[in-house]
């Protein structure tokens, strides 16, 4: 890591390897502050306009799903809209969220395919989540994510992605291409900010 930006008495560091942008961990919020904010967002899970949000995810990953696969969305939030509007497509689908849905039984199982839809700009120990992910995606499955993509280092002092005290760590489609290398995952980018990542059946495959 190398020094990248001081904003406000916040620091910042950039990742070498993956061009990862990452805020000092001496500049984060607590747990129980963290939460108080989640609590107040408002994602409903009929909100139309959230559900329009939701779809740029939901449309290129259920493409790529055979009928009833099971997956899991991690890191739901409060109100789990996504899970939602893939039930109603005929996946079966389970719950997490460190905060709001705890129970870590779902995380003992493999799933046809994985959701984190706005979590990963959250990670305070990416590496190991996404490890995590990987231990719970069955060979072949698919992992989707969805986050704000840096792409502007000049314009990253005002961006509104980083004023968000909850944001720690920052991608820019470097970093993915580096986190599916390390993963042994094939990456697509179906549209801005959306990832796919396919866990190979085998090595090559």
């Amino acid at each position: 890591m190398s020094d990248f930006a001081t904003v406000k008495a916040q620091r910042y560091l950039r990742c070498r390897v993956c061009a990862a942008t990452v805020m000092d961990e001496s500049c984060r919020l607590s747990e129980s502050q963290e939460r108080a904010i989640y609590e107040h967002h408002e994602n409903g899970t009929d909100d139309p306009g959230y559900r329009r949000f939701l779809s740029k995810l939901a449309e290129p990953l259920l493409a790529k799903l055979p009928a009833g696969a099971t997956g899991l969305d991690f890191g739901c939030g409060p109100g789990p809209a996504l899970a939602g509007m893939l039930g109603d497509a005929g996946m079966a689908m389970s719950l997490y969220d460190p905060f709001f849905y705890p129970a870590a039984d779902v995380l003992n199982r493999q799933y046809d395919f994985v959701t984190c839809t706005e979590v990963l700009e959250h990670l305070h120990q990416p590496a190991a989540v996404f490890r995590q992910l990987d231990s719970l995606l069955k060979p072949g499955g698919w992992l989707g994510t969805m986050t704000c993509l840096q792409t502007d280092d000049a314009r990253f002092a005002n961006w509104h992605y980083r004023r968000d005290p909850t944001h720690v760590v920052f991608y820019r489609e470097q970093t993915l291409s580096a986190i599916a290398a390390k993963m042994g995952w094939e990456l697509t980018v179906p549209v801005k900010d959306v990832a796919l990542f396919r866990k190979l059946l085998t090595p090559g495959q």
